[in-house]
């Protein structure tokens, strides 16, 4: 079970997981984003496949995002790789916390671009080598951009 062990302001809280603990799972309607202050987080997606890791994140790595930004479901569910420290944000802290101090946002919003530069250039990869038509490509590229 997580142990909360410290509150910095009313929205965010120092949260405390152990090896292989859920700190959210895929469905879940939290909303909170989280920043890694020790250890690591491992995210996954069920898929007909079976429970896929999609990503590995380290100390000063953030996740939760996508609930935080979208709203609705969790889309992948999160566990912690051995002791982990976690900053939690609430949704209100987050705005307090971009007005506090403008450059997390930009530090954020550069690392969001990382993560989708990276997934096109996986996916990319991953088209090439199945050989999979040219205007295919075109159509995933293109619903990938929300159009």
């Amino acid at each position: 079970m997580p142990k909360i062990i410290d509150t910095k302001v009313t929205h965010e809280k120092v949260v405390l997981y152990d090896d292989g603990e859920d700190v959210f799972v895929e469905g879940d309607t939290s909303r909170d984003l989280f920043i890694i202050q020790e250890g690591e987080i491992e995210i996954f997606k069920k898929s007909p496949l079976g429970e896929l890791k999609l990503a590995v994140f380290k100390r000063g790595d953030f996740f939760g995002d996508m609930a935080l930004l979208q709203g609705g479901h969790r889309f992948a569910g999160a566990k912690a790789k051995g002791k982990t420290k976690l900053l939690v944000i609430q949704p209100g802290g987050f705005l307090l916390k971009i007005r506090r101090d403008p450059t997390f946002a930009f530090e954020m919003l550069q690392a969001l671009s990382l993560r989708i530069k990276v997934s096109n250039e996986r996916l990319l990869e991953v088209i090439q080598k199945g050989n999979i038509p040219k205007d295919k490509v075109e159509e995933i590229l293109q619903m990938l951009s929300g159009k």
